[in-house]
C-alpha cells in the first residue's frame, strides 16, 4: 500500500464511529512507512462568526462536530510514522456534475418558486472548484508534512444572499428572506436550514504557502451564472 485517501461524510454518531474506524483501519498498515494518508473533512467543523485558519481548533459543539473524530484519528498517525494530513473542503465544491449543497438549494428554489436565504443572507460560505480541490489532494499526497491540516478553499466567504440572488436571476424568481423557523420547513431539512444560515468564512493562506497551491478555476458565482447549474432540467 503506497498511499491512502479517505473520503467520507459522516452524518450521525453511528457513522462518526464508522468513519473513525475506517481511518484507523486504513492507516494502520502505513505505520512507520512515511507514506501519505489523506483524510477528507469539511470547513463546517470550524467555529462560526469569524474567519478561521488551519491553525484554529475545530468547534466541538458545532454543526459538523461529528467529523472531528475522523480528523483526530488521521492526525494521530503522524506520531506513528505516517505522513498524515487532513483536507477540510469548503461546503460547496462546485463544478460540472455537482450534487451537493448548491444543487439542493437550486432544487428548493424551483420547487417553492422563491430563492431564499436565512435572515439578511450576510452569512458567508467558503467555496472551491472541484478541479482546484483535485489539485490540492494531489499536492497533499505528494508533499504535505505529517500532521498538516489543509483548507480546500479558493474563496474564503461568499455571502448566501449573493448566492440566492444569482439563483433568482438565473431562474427568474424572487429572492426572499426567511426567519430560522421558516427556513426549517422551507429547506430540505432543519439541518440544511442551519447549514444555509451558517457563517463560516475560513482562510487557506497557510495551505497555499505550504504546498504552493493556487486555485485557477471559476469562482462560485461565475460558475452559477455560466455553468450547468441553472440549465432547465430535461422533462
Amino acid at each position: 500500500m503506497s498511499a491512502v485517501v479517505v473520503w467520507s461524510n459522516p452524518r450521525s454518531r453511528y457513522t462518526m464511529r464508522r468513519d473513525r474506524t475506517a481511518v484507523e483501519t486504513l492507516g494502520r498498515p502505513l505505520e512507520h512507512s512515511g507514506k501519505p494518508l489523506v483524510v477528507t473533512s469539511g470547513t463546517l467543523v470550524m467555529p462560526a462568526g469569524r474567519e478561521t485558519t488551519e491553525k484554529d481548533e475545530p468547534d466541538a459543539a458545532g454543526i459538523a462536530a461529528f467529523r472531528i473524530a475522523g480528523e483526530r484519528a488521521c492526525l494521530g498517525f503522524a506520531a506513528r510514522g505516517v505522513r498524515a494530513s487532513v483536507v477540510r473542503l469548503a461546503p460547496t465544491v462546485h463544478g460540472p456534475g455537482d450534487h451537493g449543497f448548491i444543487p439542493m438549494l437550486i432544487a428548493t428554489a424551483r420547487k417553492t418558486g422563491v430563492s431564499a436565504c436565512v435572515g439578511d443572507g450576510a452569512n458567508r460560505w467558503p467555496a472551491v472548484h472541484r478541479l482546484d480541490a483535485a489539485v490540492l489532494f494531489r499536492l497533499a499526497l505528494e508533499k504535505a508534512p505529517a500532521g498538516s491540516v489543509l483548507h480546500g478553499v479558493a474563496e474564503s466567504g461568499v455571502t448566501l444572499k449573493s448566492i440566492a440572488e444569482t439563483i433568482a436571476r438565473g431562474l427568474d424568481l424572487p429572492t426572499v428572506s426567511l426567519t430560522p423557523d421558516e427556513a426549517a420547513s422551507h429547506f430540505v431539512s432543519p439541518f440544511m436550514a442551519v447549514a444555509y444560515g451558517f457563517d463560516g468564512p475560513v482562510s487557506s493562506s497557510y495551505t497555499r504557502e505550504l504546498l504552493g497551491w493556487s486555485p485557477t478555476h471559476p469562482a462560485l458565482l461565475e460558475d452559477l451564472e455560466h455553468g450547468d447549474y441553472l440549465v432547465t432540467p430535461a422533462p
